[in-house]
């Protein structure tokens, strides 16, 4: 598909249809984040030790970190980085004309945000400790950004290449991830768009993230129209528009990170099919766990790692929102990241109104009240965008 032959695809929604699934999206991840944070990166046994089986919101009594939270002790529904970047990338979106985003206007974005919390620590007075720890823990979030955004926005070939080269060490980590559902929330009920720009926005991610990065966005893509089923969200996951299968001896990893998570599901219904199975005495859950242990990567955060982990919870969970979330938390690793990016998903998938009640309201006040981030703002000056830039057949 051309660029100049693109047209707004109708998914059958009304404007508040519309709204109700962006704001999904946003709440549905916010709500992942706020459900893994408190473990975040905790091993399975020390989450059921200190927390027991988690199935709701809790606070989190925890350090504060660059990607972690800004502010200690947060109350329940406080989030991370995961939240964060979803605000960042919608109000990039805002800035842009949705049919043809360009990445080096996101490097640029994502740059200047940097540059505004440098320039935030430079303006401090005195050697207050606590102004100087809230500074730097903002710019440190970016920072990894920044290094490989300036020699993308300079056209610096080399100088990209390094520097992305050496992002987080050179790990394959979930850049992309982090940020995907936003991007596929813009494109409703056209997938290998939202695959295309999301793809064009991956500059951060290295080899196959690029593609998983994409495949979350045409994801959420697929789950925003009139009528869309759960076989609607895996069918995106076939779309293949920068020719993965074709790589030679290798293939497509993605394709083979869904067989997997596609047999650890039906093992699992092997061993336990009943209704019961989001318990930690089931022998399904139990099965599945253990499963994805022997395919950890050296990273929790490595894309394969989480794209594996959030596709096996979507299977055995059967697609259900809350208990996809369940799975992730309780199964530990970078479990605010991966219930984050399903919860984003599925969230876009059910609309805003069939979210948990008490978790998106609580989820909501706190981002707006104690971390300033306006997710019903954020969605409606989304749903405004998207309908003022639609591009309709000639």
């Amino acid at each position: 598909m051309k660029e100049e032959e693109y047209h707004y695809v109708d998914p059958g929604l009304s404007p508040e249809e519309l709204e109700d699934k962006i704001l999904g999206m946003l709440v549905g991840s916010a709500i992942g984040d706020a459900m893994g944070a408190p473990t975040e990166m905790w091993s399975r046994e020390d989450i059921d030790l200190q927390y027991g089986f988690v199935e709701q919101l809790d606070s989190m009594v925890r350090e504060v970190s660059p990607e972690g939270i800004w502010l200690p002790n947060l109350p329940a529904g406080g989030t991370t980085d995961d939240t964060r970047w979803k605000e960042l990338t919608v109000n990039y979106l805002l800035s842009q004309d949705p049919h043809s985003l360009n990445s080096a206007a996101f490097a640029r974005y994502i740059w200047d945000q940097y540059s505004e919390y440098v320039q935030e620590l430079k303006s401090i007075k005195g050697v207050n400790p606590s102004e100087i720890e809230g500074a730097t823990l903002k710019l440190t979030w970016l920072q990894e950004w920044a290094k490989v955004s300036q020699p993308y926005i300079q056209g610096n070939l080399d100088g990209y290449a390094d520097s992305l080269s050496r992002f987080y060490g050179g790990e394959m980590v979930c850049a992309g991830l982090l940020y995907a559902p936003a991007i596929g929330a813009v494109f409703p009920a056209n997938p290998e768009k939202a695959y295309q720009e999301a793809y064009k926005l991956s500059i951060y991610d290295i080899g196959y993230a690029r593609d998983l990065t994409a495949l979350a966005a045409a994801m959420t893509a697929a789950g925003m129209r009139q009528g869309a089923t759960k076989e609607d969200l895996l069918a995106s996951l076939r779309i293949d528009p920068r020719g993965y299968y074709e790589s030679r001896l290798v293939g497509r990893t993605a394709q083979r990170i869904l067989v997997e998570a596609l047999r650890i599901h039906h093992q699992s219904l092997e061993l336990d099919s009943t209704e019961f199975r989001l318990n930690p005495n089931s022998e399904g859950l139990k099965y599945a766990f253990a499963e994805l242990d022997q395919r950890q990567q050296d990273m929790p955060f490595h894309a394969g790692e989480i794209y594996l982990q959030l596709l096996t919870a979507m299977l055995y969970a059967d697609f259900d929102f809350q208990g996809t979330l369940v799975f992730l938390v309780n199964y530990g690793r970078d479990n605010d990241t991966t219930a984050a990016v399903a919860g984003g998903i599925l969230g876009a998938f059910y609309g805003f109104d069939q979210l948990p009640s008490s978790s998106k309201e609580k989820v909501v006040q706190v981002s707006k009240e104690i971390l300033g981030i306006d997710l019903k703002e954020l969605a409606k000056n989304l749903t405004v965008h998207i309908s003022q830039n639609k591009k309709l057949p000639n």
